[in-house]
């Protein structure tokens, strides 16, 4: 296994830092709403954590935010904090972001030279596998241990509001996500060569 560097860590502190921001970006900026419906930018985040810092890396920065916002931290949406937010209707989403980073970055590092049909394909999968997840959960846990009711197309529903503004997002993650990719590893083989 190898170890992690300062760059690493710094990127993955980045991430952290940048969920927690995406998590509240409405509570600074009120306007990005839609009929109510604040705009989470947590999804985009979470996909790019994958895609530019691979699958370990990617998933250890969703693993620490999460850990962070359970430890006390308001990182969660509406600056909300503890273990019981992962037991809220939402709770699905921040496990979600976990897997997806993890399974985003595998499918860049399967490519020797990702191009942006690699960044669109991890993306997709990565926002497909969020939403079917996280409204998973939400029906789960509205009708199962919050005693509501809500039938699994409703939820659906409800969900699609959010998944326009995230399948634009992701889009738009998939376009940018090559040029960074490869400074970020210009950057990290200088730093190398600088240490040796």
């Amino acid at each position: 296994m190898n170890k992690l560097r300062v760059l690493d860590l710094a990127l993955a502190a980045m991430f952290v830092a940048l969920m927690a921001i995406g998590a509240n970006i409405t509570s600074w900026a009120p306007f990005l709403q839609i009929a109510g419906v604040p705009l989470s930018m947590q999804p985009f985040f979470a996909i790019l954590a994958g895609l530019l810092l691979g699958s370990r890396l990617g998933a250890l920065s969703m693993i620490v935010y999460t850990l962070v916002g359970i430890a006390g931290a308001p990182v969660f949406a509406g600056f909300k904090t503890g273990f019981s937010q992962l037991l809220s209707p939402t709770g699905g989403f921040i496990i979600a972001f976990i897997l997806v980073a993890y399974i985003t970055g595998k499918i860049v590092e399967q490519v020797k030279k990702p191009k942006f049909g690699t960044f669109i394909a991890a993306s997709t999968v990565g926002i497909i596998l969020i939403y079917v997840i996280g409204t998973t959960y939400m029906y789960l846990a509205i009708n199962s241990w919050m005693n509501g009711h809500i039938s699994y197309v409703a939820a659906w529903k409800v969900m699609m509001w959010f998944a326009v503004k995230d399948i634009i997002f992701t889009v738009i993650g998939a376009i940018i996500a090559p040029r960074i990719y490869y400074a970020v590893r210009r950057s990290a083989y200088q730093n190398n060569r600088l240490a040796s």
